[in-house]
């Protein structure tokens, strides 16, 4: 499966100079947050594919007007070609506002979905805008990653987790993708391609995609 990762910034390649086939072989557009709801319907009227989103803590207008054509998968699993995605999107609090959680309520969330997570045996792409404590994240409490994504990955070990929230241009030396066990960590600031093999062994299976 080859998945297109998306967030914080919309890309001139996937909007203003749009061509269809740059999504030639994509199979599902994720979105981590913080983007523009009609960029996401944009895409959607394109795409052959499902487009999953979860809320970044700059999405308010989504309330209003959500995107079009698009899957929330905020607090839920949703399994596609026989992929499970795992959305938990928001950040750390840090000032009154929708899609901002504490440690306490972040981790109230995942206990609220564990009967899903027993049903559908864990998942294999856990998706959220904030990064996991530690890995990505930044010391400031805006960006600050939550406690609870470390203890998903470690209990779990799913193939991938996609988050956005630190941009890339805050840091020169901020790392695209990174490894943690058998997880690979991506940051989908703007985009980002991946492929992930379901049914084999996901760590000689999954690999890196640049986008061109």
């Amino acid at each position: 499966m080859k998945i297109l990762a998306i967030s914080d910034k919309e890309s001139p390649a996937l909007w203003d100079h749009f061509e269809k086939s740059r999504l030639d072989g994509v199979d599902v557009i994720v979105s981590c947050g913080d983007l523009a709801p009609e960029y996401l319907s944009f895409l959607a009227t394109f795409f052959q594919g499902p487009v999953l989103y979860v809320h970044g803590n700059h999405d308010r207008s989504y309330e209003k007007k959500p995107p079009e054509g698009c899957v929330c998968i905020e607090n839920r699993i949703f399994e596609y070609e026989g992929v499970r995605f795992l959305g938990l999107g928001g950040s750390m609090r840090y000032k009154p506002g929708p899609f901002q959680y504490t440690e306490t309520q972040m981790l109230s969330r995942v206990i609220r979905i564990w009967p899903k997570l027993l049903w559908h045996h864990g998942f294999d792409v856990l998706v959220t805008h904030a990064p996991a404590r530690g890995l990505g994240d930044r010391e400031t409490p805006v960006h600050r990653g939550f406690g609870t994504f470390l203890y998903l990955l470690e209990h779990y070990s799913p193939a991938l987790h996609l988050h956005g929230h630190v941009h890339l241009n805050y840091d020169p030396l901020a790392k695209r993708v990174r490894e943690y066990k058998q997880t690979a960590i991506v940051n989908a600031y703007e985009k980002a391609v991946f492929e992930l093999s379901p049914n084999s062994d996901r760590k000689e299976t999954r690999r890196y995609v640049a986008w061109r």
